[in-house]
């Protein structure tokens, strides 16, 4: 079977360059150079990159950490109050355990994630505005230790936003961030 497409007849890439087209490839070459290095300078000092550090961790004993951590915080009507500032939060079908949870403005807390059983997608978006948000993943095996201040007050949506099941849709959490002492 041939191709529709015929190729080029004679030496056509030993052919000189149209002076138009040149420019427009250095051009392209240039601006390709300035974006990469401006992601770089943004990505260090941005200060929009999640960081904090992950641990490899067994549902069991991640478990057990959330057990410890249920039993020390102050449950309300608005859900969990922890004890200081460490949160934990799990993702399992079709559930955040730990959620919800009340929390206040200005006080920094180690939020820490996993998932029990498959890949969960932690969306963190303020119920006032949606386009303010923010997407992590979620591996089982993994605890990341996500450092998080809340500036403005109000209620938070936790969304899994990776496709975990059946009920993918039904899985929604809360935090109430409320303003701080």
């Amino acid at each position: 079977m041939t191709s529709p497409i015929k190729p080029p007849e004679g030496n056509w890439w030993d052919q000189k360059i149209n002076r138009r087209e040149t420019v427009w490839l250095g051009l392209g070459g240039i601006w390709s150079i300035i974006l990469f290095g401006w992601m770089t300078v943004w990505t260090r000092t941005g200060d929009q990159n999640p960081t904090g550090e992950t641990y490899e961790v067994s549902a069991e004993e991640f478990r057990e950490k959330m057990a410890t951590y249920e039993d020390a915080a102050e449950e309300t009507e608005d859900g969990l109050v922890p004890d200081g500032t460490d949160v934990y939060l799990a993702g399992m079908r079709f559930t955040w355990d730990g959620a919800p949870v009340v929390l206040e403005t200005g006080t920094e807390y180690d939020i820490h994630l996993t998932s029990y059983d498959v890949q969960h997608g932690f969306s963190l978006r303020p119920e006032a505005n949606l386009s303010k948000q923010i997407n992590l993943q979620v591996l089982p095996g993994y605890e990341w230790v996500v450092p998080m201040e809340f500036d403005e007050p109000g209620t938070y949506h936790i969304i899994c936003n990776e496709f975990c099941g059946q009920g993918h849709r039904t899985m929604h959490g809360t935090i109430v961030v409320t303003e701080g002492v």
